[in-house]
C-alpha cells in the first residue's frame, strides 16, 4: 500500500467514525424527543364533575400544552376509587396511561384486601392537598359543629352522612369526626364527591363530608351549609367558615392528590413526564386557574412525595385502627 492510499484509506476510517460519533450522539436526543408521540390517558378514579375530576381536567389542559399531546381525562369510578386504581396499576408501562390517586390509596387495602396497595404505583407528581369538611342541609337548622353534635347525640344513629366507600378520604373522615366527638351516624356510600354533593341537595342524606371546593358553590348559595374546615387554618375560599378547633374540637384530617404511573415506566420516559407535570403545576396561569376553582396547589416531585407517602401511611395507620377500619393488618 503506497502513501496516498493510506492516507485515504485512514481519512475514510476517521470519517466514519465521526459519522458513527454523530448519529450515536444524535440517537439519545432523538429518542427522548419521540416521546410522547401519541395521546396521553389520564385515569380518575371518581366521577365527572367532583373535585378530583375537575382539578384533573385543568391539569390535563395544561398539561397537553406543555406535552405537546392530547392529554385525555378517562373517568373510571367504582369501589370507593380501587377500581380506577387498578386500572392504572395494571396498564401498560409505557408512559401513555398515567392516572390520578387520592389519599384514599394509602388507607383503601387496609380495609379492602382486595385494592391495590400504594405500592402498586409510582408517584410522578404531588398535586395538593384538601382538608375535610363537614356540611349539612339547611333545612336541618344547623348552624355549627354544636348544633349538629347535640341533634347527633339526641338522635343516636339518625343523621345520615354521605360519603364514598370504606377506605376513601370523606369516609375516614366521618369514621374520624364520629370517633371523636363520640356519636353515630349512617355512613352512605356515594361513587365521587359530585353524586355525594348531589344526594345532600336532594335531601337523601343529612350531612357529607366533601371538601370545600366541593360544597363551596351550594354554600354561598344558601343551598347547604359547611359547618367546619377539619384544617389548621381556614379555607381559603371559604373565610367565613371556621376550624373545627376553633370551635372547639381538636380534629384536623384530609385528603390529597396525587399523579401516579404504573410501575415500570422506561426511567427516561418517566423523568419526562415528571418534570413536564412539575412544569405544568408550577406554572403562573395554571395555578391561578386552580386556585380559582378552589385547588390549592403545592407540587413535589417524584422522589419527594414517596417519602410524604410512606410517611402518611405510617402516621395514618393508628387511626384506621383506633377508628375500626382495619381488615388488613400492617405486618
Amino acid at each position: 500500500m503506497n502513501a496516498k492510499q493510506l492516507v485515504w484509506n485512514l481519512t475514510g476510517l476517521a470519517l466514519a467514525g465521526l459519522l458513527a460519533v454523530v448519529l450515536g450522539l444524535g440517537a439519545l436526543p432523538g429518542q427522548a424527543m419521540a416521546f410522547p408521540d401519541k395521546p396521553i390517558q389520564l385515569i380518575v378514579p371518581w366521577s365527572a364533575g367532583g373535585g378530583s375530576d375537575r382539578s384533573m381536567r385543568l391539569v390535563a389542559d395544561a398539561a397537553t400544552k406543555k406535552l405537546g399531546v392530547p392529554v385525555i381525562v378517562i373517568n373510571k369510578p367504582g369501589a370507593g376509587g380501587a377500581v380506577g386504581t387498578q386500572a392504572i396499576a395494571s396498564a401498560k408501562p409505557d408512559g401513555y396511561t398515567i392516572g390520578m390517586v387520592g389519599s384514599g390509596v394509602i388507607a383503601r387495602h387496609y380495609a379492602n384486601p382486595n385494592a391495590n396497595k400504594f405500592t402498586d404505583l409510582e408517584p410522578l407528581v404531588f398535586f395538593g392537598a384538601d382538608p375535610a369538611a363537614l356540611s349539612a342541609r339547611t333545612d336541618l337548622g344547623f348552624k355549627n359543629v354544636s348544633d349538629f353534635l347535640n341533634y347527633a347525640k339526641k338522635n343516636p344513629g339518625k343523621i345520615k352522612n354521605g360519603n364514598d366507600s370504606p377506605g376513601g378520604a370523606s369516609y375516614i373522615a366521618i369514621a374520624v369526626i364520629e370517633k371523636s366527638l363520640g356519636i353515630k351516624v349512617i355512613r352512605v356510600p356515594y361513587k365521587g364527591y359530585s353524586p355525594t354533593v348531589a344526594a345532600l341537595l336532594a335531601g337523601e342524606v343529612d350531612t357529607a363530608t366533601v371538601p370545600v371546593p366541593d360544597a363551596i358553590e351550594h354554600h354561598k348559595a344558601g343551598k347547604i351549609r359547611i359547618l367546619a374546615v377539619a384544617g389548621q387554618s381556614r379555607h381559603f375560599i371559604a373565610p367565613d367558615v371556621p376550624t373545627f378547633k376553633e370551635q372547639g374540637y381538636d380534629l384536623i384530617i384530609g385528603s390529597w392528590r396525587t399523579i401516579v404511573a404504573p410501575k415500570g415506566v422506561p426511567r427516561d420516559r418517566f423523568r419526562i413526564l415528571e418534570a413536564k407535570l412539575m412544569e405544568t403545576l408550577k406554572d403562573s396561569e395554571f395555578v391561578g386557574r386552580a386556585n380559582t376553582a378552589g385547588f390549592a396547589v403545592s407540587p413535589m416531585g417524584s422522589r419527594e412525595t414517596s417519602g410524604f407517602w410512606t410517611s402518611y401511611d405510617k402516621s395514618l395507620y393508628p387511626v384506621l385502627l383506633e377508628s375500626g377500619l382495619v381488615k388488613v393488618r400492617k405486618k
